[in-house]
């Protein structure tokens, strides 16, 4: 299933502007927090590493 067009699309800019890992809305994600970071990892938003 993935994630809604339009908040991908916010993930992607707030990514852009991060040296870390974040969640859609900014915040570092926990390298323990394994299901968030498939998902990050799964929609393509790791390509966008600042």
């Amino acid at each position: 299933m993935g994630i809604k067009p339009e908040f991908k699309k916010n993930w992607v800019e707030v990514q852009k502007k991060n040296s870390d890992p974040v969640n859609a809305i900014g915040i570092k994600i926990d390298p323990k927090d394994k299901e968030t970071l498939r998902v990050w990892k799964e929609e393509g938003i790791d390509q966008y590493l600042k």
